[in-house]
């Protein structure tokens, strides 16, 4: 039974958040593998140690424990202000844990002996920096994101991005979650044992058969990409719609957009299928940030069509006929709202595209072969 020491800072539990899911979806595939699994977690507002119990007694985990704190807790916190704060002052990313917790988790590795250890985010690689504390155990970073692209207007980026190799490279091997993501790191890191894991969900098409009560769905939590792209769609797109449109947006993406008649608004629910099954549509305005979009999988894998900008189709195989319709226009951004929402056979195309893609490269069964495939299951 292989044993792995799983870090993931925020809580896998509260699946509102793409990045939430995809530890989430790690973790039951370990569990049905018969993993032995010591999670990992950082202490927070998000995350506290009763938070830690219900993961305990979730029957996912072997051992779970909690690191201490940082004064500023959070991803959100280390996306919007810790590194372009760093960048800015060219002081080192690497030096961003707070006090005690490389202590803490060193306190971890000396205590255990693991076969593999695998941390979320290449921002804490200093955690696996001293190799006598590892005792031979594999190293992967699962990496969300390309780092650097989130800072690619800040005149020192240069910098960050050789910081980001030096830091991918302590591990021993590297999971992308997008296809653009394994080619840049292939082109740098062409040593290296570089993975493509996408993000794999259940196949749900079959039940999304039932009279949607929800116009447009939309999902998110309040990262600075976020906020602009929903910014972006009730500044630009949102005028531009009949105010009949039924709209619910879920995620603490909410605190940044106005109260609007047709729209409502729920920080957090239980369980997003419900949501997705009486949905007929789903946005995904995105302007910047990389990786794949865990938004736009789970609306494909209901077969809902998704109205996207640009970015919201990376780390997708095929950029076309898969379910996503995709522009950077405002004005036709509507206009495919609209579409889908008044001509069946148009939005029946459009699902169908979305049921064949999913079925073909993001169904949970394609995504476990590639992990058994990578442990030699």
């Amino acid at each position: 039974m292989p044993k792995i020491l799983f870090f993931y800072p925020d809580n896998p539990l509260n699946i509102n958040q793409g990045n939430n899911a995809r530890a989430n979806a790690l973790l039951h595939y370990f569990k049905t593998n018969n993993f032995e699994i010591d999670f990992v977690g950082e202490e927070s507002l998000i995350f506290s140690k009763e938070d830690l119990l219900k993961l305990k007694n979730s029957n996912l985990i072997n051992k779970a424990e909690l690191i201490r704190k940082r004064k500023k807790n959070g991803i959100r916190y280390l996306f919007a202000h810790s590194i372009p704060n760093k960048i800015k002052n060219k002081t080192s990313i690497s030096t961003h844990l707070g006090a005690g917790q490389q202590k803490d988790f060193e306190t971890i590795l000396k205590q255990n002996t693991y076969d593999y250890i695998l941390i979320s985010y290449v921002l804490f690689a200093s955690f696996i920096g001293n190799k006598k504390l590892l005792k031979g155990a594999k190293t992967i970073v699962d990496t969300h994101d390309f780092l650097t692209s989130q800072f690619q207007n800040h005149k020192n980026v240069g910098n960050l991005f050789k910081v980001e190799l030096k830091l991918l490279n302590q591990f021993d091997s590297i999971w992308a979650i997008s296809v653009e993501e394994k080619y840049i790191f292939n082109q740098f890191l062409p040593h290296k044992n570089i993975e493509l894991i996408p993000h794999g969900i259940d196949d749900k098409h079959q039940q999304k058969y039932i009279t949607p009560s929800i116009d447009i769905f939309y999902v998110a939590s309040p990262n600075p990409h976020n906020i602009t792209a929903a910014k972006w769609f009730f500044n630009h797109v949102y005028p531009l719609l009949p105010k009949e449109i039924k709209i619910t947006i879920v995620g603490r993406i909410v605190h940044f957009i106005d109260d609007y008649d047709n729209v409502t608004k729920i920080e957090k629910v239980k369980d997003l299928s419900d949501f997705y099954k009486k949905s007929k549509i789903t946005i995904c305005p995105m302007l910047s940030g990389t990786g794949l979009k865990i938004k736009v999988v789970e609306s494909l894998s209901y077969g809902i069509p998704v109205v996207c900008n640009e970015r919201g189709v990376d780390g997708l195989l095929n950029k076309i006929n898969n379910g996503c319709l995709t522009t950077n226009n405002p004005k036709i951004f509507a206009k495919y709202v609209h579409q889908l929402l008044t001509e069946n056979e148009f939005y029946n195309t459009q699902r169908n595209y979305a049921n064949t893609f999913f079925d073909e490269s993001l169904s949970l069964k394609n995504v476990h072969q590639k992990l058994n495939n990578f442990f030699n299951i």
